[in-house]
């Protein structure tokens, strides 16, 4: 069993609406936004609406609701990046690398050659994010 789930992270309060993002996708199940410290182009976030710490704290129903969200949103990505592939990403814990407690799937396009770049902690511009925010809409839009 995890910790309790804290309402104050970074996602809680995107949710709620105190915090900015570059939102691709919302419905009643999850939320979907750009990564601003994207490890490769096109990077972004699928979060559950419902307050979750990880994996192993949102119902079972609630986690397959979001996973089609997930797979919704990484199609999108990979047709709005021109990828060649894509990777995902779902840490539960400090110690699996978890960072922000509120569950996340990173979902990653990812080109031939190319590695992720390192997580540095630096934001991306706010054009680059937003131009890829519209290709992302876009290709949801079309899809």
């Amino acid at each position: 069993m995890s910790a309790a789930y804290d309402d104050t992270n970074i996602f809680a309060k995107i949710l709620r609406g105190e915090l900015p993002c570059y939102k691709i996708f919302e419905d009643e199940a999850a939320l979907a936004f750009m990564d601003i410290m994207p490890r490769t182009n096109g990077h972004c976030l699928v979060i559950p609406k419902v307050p979750a710490r990880n994996v192993l704290d949102l119902p079972p129903a609630d986690l397959a609701k979001l996973i089609t969200r997930v797979q919704k949103v990484a199609q999108a990505a990979k047709t709005a990046m021109q990828a060649d592939g894509l990777t995902l990403h779902q840490y539960n814990e400090p110690a699996g690398g978890q960072v922000i407690f509120h569950l996340h799937f990173h979902v990653m396009p990812r080109f031939a050659g190319v590695e992720l770049r390192p997580h540095t902690g630096q934001m991306e511009k706010p054009e680059v994010l937003e131009e890829n925010r519209a290709k992302n809409v876009a290709a949801l839009i079309s899809s």
